[in-house]
């Protein structure tokens, strides 16, 4: 069994148009809160560490986001990612989003490990790709 990263947060002002409706680009910058507290919390890589003091960051290579049902404000968010590939420089993420249980956006994201100076990907240290294993579902019998 594999484990499950969830956070919870609510709806604030902020992210919302005048209607009181999350707009939705600010659900980009909650996947984004998301993620980082997986990396601070699970895998012991803050963002603050990869880029202070390892010179690397971790830039969005691609992200596919399926929007099902609008958020209001002060709606409480449960968000859950699990890791669903994890390569050499790069990892996919897989993140939902649900209130009251009932789906507000699924997003699948790669993020890719890159030196900041050099501008290349390089691969994970090794304690966060253990760390990130942990977060991958069993593969599945064909």
């Amino acid at each position: 069994m594999s484990e499950i990263f969830k956070l919870k947060r609510q709806v604030e002002f902020n992210h919302c148009d005048p209607a009181g409706i999350v707009f939705y680009p600010r659900y980009f910058e909650m996947i984004s809160s998301v993620t980082e507290r997986f990396f601070s919390d699970t895998l012991d890589l803050s963002w603050a560490k990869i880029v202070l003091t390892q010179d690397h960051g971790t830039p969005m290579g691609n992200i596919e986001v399926r929007f099902h049902a609008p958020s209001k404000l002060e709606d409480w968010l449960d968000f859950s990612l699990t890791v669903k590939r994890i390569g050499r420089s790069s990892a996919t993420l897989s993140i939902e989003c649900h209130c009251d249980g009932e789906p507000r956006f699924t997003c699948v994201a790669t993020l890719v490990y890159a030196n900041i100076k050099t501008g290349k990907s390089d691969a994970w240290p090794e304690a966060a790709r253990a760390a990130m294993v942990r977060f991958q579902p069993p593969l599945k019998d064909k």
